[in-house]
């Protein structure tokens, strides 16, 4: 395994990211342990959890994944041996269980921390992300930027003092955004820049052969200002190991056909994109998944893939997959794939 210094801090995390949203729904306590354990053994230092997890989020679930991590940080007594990531959900109509207001006023980014912590059985939480932008913008596969009527007032500075005073206090170590776009992160640099805030270590936002968009404008920012990119959806909900390409009906527990919502890379571009992903990675002695996983690897600004298992056996594979290095001739066909089917599912 190796390791990536999470940026602006000292705080060492492994390439590879364990991803819980699962656990609580898809996956018991009993195999979220199991999987934590894997994944310890195996060098993975870094969970990154929500307290909307798991998913999809509903009041009866609500933060039964951080529940399923704080008992197993009881029961185990490793969490110095894991660098945990969490994450305050941002404005959503249907989510008004979570709290009175859901945004991220002095109140409720107390709220969520204060419950979080409880939940997940700790006195701190190494890395705190914003899930989602307050104001109105394009995230979770929306096309382009639609100007809308927005109530959102300018409070980034506000959010960045209160996460400030959480540093201090001890409850966290470092903040980060998730599902944010270029404009977002130059506001929040700018912020810390000129009044002494914290800067955002890191960005979490989807990112795989399927969506590279964060590739135009993003990727700059990460490089020129030192940010760390935590992809999520590497695999596209499964899409991208290759296991649907003959349909879903033989996968019954898969998360398409468990939660047909999340249709995000079903397309019919995303699955022309996959077949030739998929004879590209045969050519070349690799399966599907490994070739997926290696690419994000590759990528200069990438600190660690945030990577989602339901099994034991997915996550060996999915692990396994980071000791692959990808030669320029297969970034080539990469990309040239790539230029025939741009981002089929933003």
């Amino acid at each position: 395994m190796q390791y990536n210094i999470l940026p602006n801090t000292t705080i060492k995390v492994s390439e590879v990211c364990l991803g819980t949203m699962t656990f609580g729904q898809q996956n018991s306590e009993a195999e979220g342990h199991a999987q934590m354990d894997f994944a310890l053994d195996k060098g993975v230092n870094f969970f990154d959890t929500a307290e909307m997890y798991s998913i999809p989020s509903h009041k009866e679930t609500y933060g039964s994944t951080e529940k399923i991590i704080g008992t197993w940080f009881k029961k185990s007594k490793k969490r110095e041996k894991v660098i945990l990531a969490s994450k305050i959900a941002g404005p959503n109509p249907n989510f008004t269980y979570m709290r009175d207001k859901v945004d991220f006023s002095p109140a409720s980014l107390k709220y969520a921390l204060d419950h979080s912590l409880r939940r997940l059985q700790t006195e701190y939480i190494d890395l705190y992300q914003l899930h989602w932008p307050e104001r109105k913008t394009n995230y979770f596969g929306q096309h382009g930027f639609k100007v809308q009527s927005d109530e959102w007032e300018d409070n980034i500075h506000e959010v960045l003092t209160i996460l400030d005073g959480f540093i201090k206090e001890g409850k966290i170590k470092a903040i980060g955004v998730s599902n944010e776009n270029p404009w977002g992160l130059m506001r929040f640099l700018e912020e810390s820049k000129y009044h002494n805030l914290p800067k955002i270590s890191t960005v979490q936002n989807p990112y795989s052969l399927l969506n590279r968009q964060f590739e135009v404008g993003s990727a700059e920012v990460c490089h020129r200002e030192n940010i760390g990119l935590l992809p999520y959806s590497p695999l596209g909900f499964g899409v991208l190991t290759g296991k649907f390409l003959e349909g879903i009906s033989n996968h019954p527990k898969s998360r398409l056909n468990l939660f047909p919502q999340y249709n995000r890379y079903s397309s019919e571009q995303s699955v022309a994109a996959t077949k030739m992903y998929h004879e590209l990675a045969i050519k070349n002695g690799l399966t599907l998944t490994q070739l997926a996983l290696a690419f994000i690897n590759k990528q200069s600004y990438v600190t660690s893939t945030i990577i989602g298992a339901t099994s034991i056996p997915q996550l060996k594979e999915n692990i396994e997959a980071f000791s692959i290095k990808l030669s320029d001739d297969i970034i080539d066909d990469i990309n040239a794939i790539h230029a025939m089917f741009p981002n089929p599912a933003p």
